[in-house]
């Protein structure tokens, strides 16, 4: 520490200058032209006349700090995190807030263990928050349960930020017991209760829960934000939520709102970016780039309480990028601890093998039986929540491509317990079939396609490889294997990204929509409203209750 004091005070070398910058200050919203700063085992000195014997001449670029993702789901991206920190790293991100619960739900502390020890081989700074609802709720069966017995062995380890996502919004309004430990496990902790307003909203942020992630308009975000909330901006492969939310950012707000990808697949990744992504997004949206470059940086490191970060400032970490000239937020550098990054290239990762145990599909075990008026799963494009909807249907019928009413199928991969049937609309699906052993929360083995064997070889395909996604259309297939847990591949990230361009583009020749796998994994979350399918039918999130597939509702 005192070699670093002396180095601040200029009275030792630091290890690096950068000269010649123009550096973004999130505490003012200013831009210091030629400014120069030196970096000392890592971190800021400070700002002057410093010397060094390696001098970096930035020429005028821009320089911000390094981007944080504030709440993320890395397994979503269907790629490892050593891979994912490659995808990442040079669009500008340093740190992400991780919740691990897709691997806890299917592996439970073994997950969390794997994410633990590859977090510590990789330069991004992975925080990893303990999964508070795994299962997503009492009624899922998932492959684990997380007690809060469990968590707290957790608890104080190295990469741990805090309690992840509170999903089971019933439990806490009903305290349950389990579940306000684990609230109290730590002081920051992480929200999900899409909707919720009124007194629930009260009654869900007075149980200690501080953030929210789920706002799909202004008006529940601003609700929200008055009653004291973090609120994360979203934007993932289909939860797009930052542009409906942009008027609620101001000057005033903004110390309170950060940017979070949440589920991100690796092609969007490639093509589009990550948090640099959402700054442009956000600029576009009608939001100053000085506040977006605060969102991305400060506000984030501060909601999370590390103040060892988020800014270019005398102490912090030495983690900041280097903007081009064009556009609002293009990155061609990116620094850790003040060190650039380069490409270490691909290593083949260690996997966590879980095995299926899902019983084969047969016609008969996917069938509907019956007729009359049904619940209709209504996808809503560009958002995880679905609508309740009902069709007068046939059930030796179904599937309808005709009419877009699709069968969707979710079946135990634990258990050999057996499948739950449902209808979908949306998907848009003519001619063929995708299935994926990502279905949030649980990840059991789920399908949709327009006839019953389309069905069974795409998820035979799945179930041969112990996960994977897979498209068929006729005689054409495309597959994906994730052979870490059923939710990661172990292939580079650039073929994981083109390996899902060759999925899509073998099912939307019949119609498909864009996206189709994210879409299909959430059709399973029952946290996110109005209706679900999982192995044990349809759900209806509103009512928290299993509900049978016909009903006697008027259209």
């Amino acid at each position: 520490m005192a070699s670093f004091i002396q180095a601040a005070a200029g009275k030792e070398p630091c290890d690096t200058v950068f000269i010649n910058a123009r550096v973004f200050c999130p505490f003012t919203g200013e831009w210091e032209d030629n400014a120069s700063f030196g970096v000392k085992d890592g971190r800021i000195a400070g700002f002057g006349n410093y010397s060094a014997g390696d001098i970096i001449n930035l020429r005028g670029k821009r320089v911000i700090p390094g981007l944080i993702d504030a709440h993320v789901h890395i397994e979503s991206s269907l790629l490892t995190p050593a891979e994912y920190a490659r995808a990442v790293i040079p669009h500008g991100t340093t740190t992400v807030f991780a919740d691990p619960h897709e691997i806890a739900n299917v592996a439970g502390t073994a997950g969390l263990r794997y994410m633990l020890r590859q977090r510590s081989e990789v330069p991004l700074d992975i925080r990893l928050m303990l999964p508070s609802c795994v299962p997503a709720t009492p009624l899922d069966r998932g492959g684990a349960v997380l007690s809060c017995h469990s968590l707290a062995a957790f608890v104080g380890e190295e990469g741990i930020a805090g309690i992840g996502e509170v999903m089971n919004v019933p439990g806490v309004l009903a305290e349950d017991a389990d579940l306000f430990c684990k609230i109290g496990l730590s002081p920051v902790v992480d929200g999900h209760a899409p909707l919720l307003s009124g007194e629930a909203l009260c009654a869900y942020i007075a149980a200690g829960i501080q953030s929210e992630h789920e706002c799909t308009g202004a008006k529940e975000a601003a609700e929200k934000l008055r009653r004291g909330m973090y609120l994360m901006l979203r934007e993932g492969s289909t939860e797009k939520n930052l542009a409906a939310l942009a008027a609620v950012v101001t000057p005033v707000t903004a110390p309170r709102c950060s940017f979070a990808t949440d589920d991100r697949h690796a092609d969007m990744l490639a093509e589009d970016g990550h948090i640099d992504d959402c700054i442009r997004r956000a600029v576009a949206a009608g939001i100053e780039p000085e506040t977006a470059f605060r969102m991305a940086t400060l506000s984030a490191a501060e909601r999370f309480g590390l103040n060892d970060r988020g800014a270019l400032s005398p102490g912090r970490r030495a983690d900041f990028c280097v903007l081009d000239d064009a556009g609002p937020c293009t990155v061609t550098d990116t620094y850790i601890l003040g060190v650039r990054w380069t490409d270490p290239g691909y290593r083949l990762p260690d996997v966590l093998h879980v095995p299926f145990s899902c019983a084969p599909l047969t016609e008969e075990s996917i069938a509907i039986h019956g007729s009359g008026m049904a619940r209709v799963v209504g996808l809503v494009l560009g958002q995880i929540l679905t609508r309740d909807l009902s069709e007068e249907v046939d059930g030796a019928a179904l599937p309808d491509p005709l009419r877009d009413l699709l069968k969707i199928v979710v079946c135990d991969r634990y258990r050999s317990a057996g499948c739950g049937v449902g209808i979908v609309k949306g998907f848009g699906i003519r001619d063929g079939a995708i299935a994926a052993s990502v279905a949030h929360d649980s990840h059991n083995l789920i399908a949709v396609g327009s006839d019953d064997a389309s069905i069974i070889r795409a998820a035979e395909m799945v179930i041969a490889a112990d996960g994977g996604m897979a498209a068929v259309s006729g005689d054409t297939s495309a597959f994906l294997p994730l052979e870490c847990g059923g939710l990661m591949s172990s292939l580079p990230y650039d073929e994981v990204a083109e390996a899902l361009r060759s999925l899509e583009a073998c099912i939307r020749t019949t119609g498909c929509i864009e996206n189709p796998f994210m879409y299909l994994s959430f059709c399973a979350l029952t946290v996110i409203p109005e209706i679900r399918v999982t192995e044990r039918g349809v759900f209806d999130v509103n009512a928290f209750a299993d509900v049978p597939l016909f009903s006697s509702r008027e259209k």
